[in-house]
Formats: C-alpha cells, structure tokens, sequence
C-alpha cells in the first residue's frame, strides 16, 4: 500500500497554484485539469483496491476475533469498517475542495493538511506549514511498520517450514532474509516491481484460497467459543482491524489516476463497493479463522496449519514470496517521502553532487531500521495493532476529520452544525483509539517478554 509516482506532467501542475486559499473557485473542477499518462478504469480500481486488502492484515483477523469475541469482533468490524469508509470519503472530499480553492489538479496528502490549515481555525494556521512535517511522521512510521510486520511474517513463515527440520530462533531467520530484502530494496524505480508486484498478488490469492478451504474442512477446535470477549483485549481488536481496513495512501493513489474519479465516491461506486466486499471478506475469515483455532490463534492463521504437509508447505511459500516482494513496495513510500522530501534537498544545499551513493544509502539504511525494530520485538500480532492504533487513528479518522472542519469554515457545518458535530465525534473516536490501542499494546509487548 502506498502513493505511486506521479507524472511530471502532474508535478509540473501542482505549482501553477494561482487560486486563492480563501477563494472557493466554483468555476474550477480538479478533476478536469488532471493529467494521467495511464488512467484506471472504475473496474481496474476496484481490482487494485480488493487486492489491496489481502496482505498480512486479513490472516491476523482470526486472532483479532479470538481477542473481541465472535459477536463483538463481527458488529466491532462491520462498525470499524464503516467508519474508515466514512473517513476515506471525508478525505478524498476534502482534498478535491482543497484543490478547488488553489486551483491545482493534485494535492498529497501532507499538501493537503497544510491547505486544509491554512483555512483553518486562526490560531491553528501558523502551524500550517509544520503539519506537513506531522502527516509525513505518521505516514513514513506506518509505512516502516508494516515494513516491521512483513520481516517478522516471512522470518515466523519460514521457522514454520524450516523447525520440522532444523530448529532455529526466528531472529536467525530475520537475520538470513536480511540480504535478500535489502538487495531488493535498492531496486530504485517501480516499474523494474510491476510483474513481481503481479506475481505476487496471484500468490496471496491462491494461498488465501488455500487457507479459506483448510479452514473449511479441516478438524476444528472443541473449546467453547467466547461471543463477547473482554474490554481489556478489545483495544488490541480496535488496532489489528484498523491496520487491516485502513489504506489511506492507496485510496488516495488510485482516486487520482481514475479515468472517471467522480465515480469512486458515489452511493454504488468504486469505494463503497471495494470496502463492502473487503469488510464482509475479513469478516468471513475472522470468524471461520475463530471458530477453527478459539484461543489458540497464532499472530497469523498460516502457523496454525499442521506442520510439514505438502498443503502447509505450499501456502507458506507462496505467502512468503508475495509479502517478500511487497516488502519492497511498502519500503517504497518512506524511502520516497525521506529521500525526496527531506535528505535529498539538504545534500544539495550542502553542495554534495555524488546523489545516488546517498540514496542508495538511504535505502539500507531503511532496511536495517526494520530488521532492528524486528528483532527488538518479533511479536506480529502486537506489531500489527500497535502500527494500527498508533498511525492509522490518525490517518484515517483523526486528520480527515479536523480537514472536512477546516474546509467547511465558517458556515457550511449544515442544519444544526451536524457535520462539526459529527467529525468531533469521529476525532474524539480516533484520539481515544490512538491513546488507549498504543498503551494497551506497549503493555502487551512489556508482558510478552516477561
């Protein structure tokens, strides 16, 4: 999941900003002005959007379940679903009236906040330029978290493989994938990624597929199944299920590359529809995931198939592969946002001339960052809904909440100032979610150890 390259052509729009911050420029439609070398049809969306959803999130949901309870985990995720499709429509609205009021076909996501700021509530609008720095934070921190999930899932993924026959701690196994990730990470442009990308993807369907009908005939669990859980495990749900839904980068992407983008938020259209599937598809594997293992579910539903069994073997490998190859996509973003935004920009200044060493430096550097934060805590489970209550509150409900407010001040909160209400509540959820998801999963870090 992440922001893909935008076309010169773009990039060279974006700084013809001639609109007034405090215009509303109704004659000017974004989506017209746009120029895409290779627009996405509303089906080609739909697709990247779906397969978007089937990474290591969706093979943690069994365990979220076994932490909610199977009547709490299905309302709880159908609920949470909801409201991150809410937030992906608030943003992407949002960031299109931004555009309208400078006048700009595309603003990023940071471009964004600091837009939305400097409309915003006076005393907010000095740090307009600062928020930028903010929202970059958050998106490179969960962007090398998932960059942390993906070491610690193939590392378990081949201890599961390997253990029948050799028996080696799982931060050895980090330790040999370590080359290979880092050799794959230095691959500077996507397009070299696309038929791996491709690759990969077959692979994560035909291994869920797998999985899907393991689970389906295979001997289930005779423990009783807990229906409502307990409120102290339920932020560790709230986590695991906001990293598995919440793609905010990726909404973004393919909104800006549709040939036809007033059609992705439509009441029937591209966003609705994807999130309606993907959310009854987590759904599904939560609760057959749950009712085969109860408490005994594993960080990921793969380690719970019996060891060496060609069926196991097979779905582990394919597994691996695919979220291998899309470690390189995901360590794509923040290597991106650092090097571009930020390293980059100060090396030049400096007069350094001689860029590619630096960035190549960058790149391993990236890589290492991971594998530590791996090894300091292989815990995939705790990873998973620590990445998602710590970034994904605020990406997905608390940042496109305060913009929808900015962009409607003054006077446009409609009858009884229901939308300021609303994205209040919706901050006050994400703040909470963020605050309470973070300590409880620290605390659990804290006691795996122990």
């Amino acid at each position: 999941m992440g922001e893909e390259k935008e076309s010169e052509a773009v990039r060279l729009q974006r700084v013809d900003n001639t609109g007034s911050p405090d215009s509303d420029n109704e004659d000017y439609d974004p989506h017209l002005h746009r120029v895409v070398e290779k627009p996405t049809s509303n089906i080609e969306t739909l697709v990247h959007l779906l397969k978007c959803s089937l990474g290591t999130g969706i093979l943690a949901m069994p365990q979220a379940f076994s932490r909610s309870g199977l009547i709490t985990g299905v309302i709880a995720t159908i609920i949470i679903g909801g409201m991150i499709t809410h937030c992906l429509h608030v943003l992407v609205k949002a960031q299109y009236n931004l555009c309208k009021r400078r006048r700009v076909p595309l603003l990023t996501y940071p471009e964004s906040m600091v837009a939305a700021l400097e409309i915003g509530p006076r005393p907010l609008r000095r740090f307009a330029k600062s928020s930028a720095v903010v929202v970059d934070v958050f998106l490179v921190v969960y962007q090398l978290g998932i960059c942390c999930v993906y070491t610690v899932f193939i590392a378990g993924t081949f201890k599961k493989i390997v253990d029948p026959y050799y028996e080696m701690s799982i931060e050895v196994h980090m330790l040999i994938i370590m080359l290979p990730l880092i050799a794959a990470n230095c691959i500077r442009h996507l397009k070299i990624l696309a038929p791996f990308s491709n690759f990969a993807n077959f692979l994560t369907l035909v291994g869920l597929g797998i999985v899907v009908y393991y689970l389906l005939t295979a001997e289930k669990s005779t423990e009783p199944l807990d229906l409502f859980g307990s409120l102290a495990e339920f932020p560790l749900f709230f986590g695991t299920t906001l990293f598995a839904l919440t793609a905010v980068g990726v909404v973004v992407a393919l909104e800006n590359n549709m040939e036809s983008p007033k059609d992705f938020g439509k009441p029937l259209g591209v966003l609705n529809l994807g999130m309606a599937f993907i959310v009854t598809l987590y759904v599904v594997i939560g609760v057959i995931g749950y009712i085969f293992c109860v408490s005994s579910c594993s960080d990921s539903i793969t380690l719970d198939m019996p060891e060496g069994t060609a069926l196991t073997i097979s779905v582990l490998v394919m597994y691996a592969i695919a979220i291998l190859i899309s470690y390189v996509l995901q360590c794509y973003v923040p290597v991106e946002i650092l090097w571009k935004t930020y390293t980059k920009p100060q090396l030049e200044k400096r007069g350094y001339i001689k860029l590619l060493r630096w960035e190549y430096a960058l790149r391993i550097l990236v890589c290492l960052l991971t594998f530590v934060l791996a090894v300091s805590v292989p815990r995939l489970g705790l990873f998973i809904s620590l990445f998602g209550a710590l970034c994904l509150s605020a990406l997905g409900m608390m940042f496109p909440a305060f913009m929808e407010v900015c962009v409607a001040m003054p006077d446009k909160f409609g009858p009884g100032k229901i939308i300021l209400i609303k994205d209040i509540i919706l901050f006050i959820i994400g703040l909470f979610g963020m605050v309470v998801g973070t300590y409880s999963t620290v605390v659990a870090i804290i006691k795996s150890f122990q």
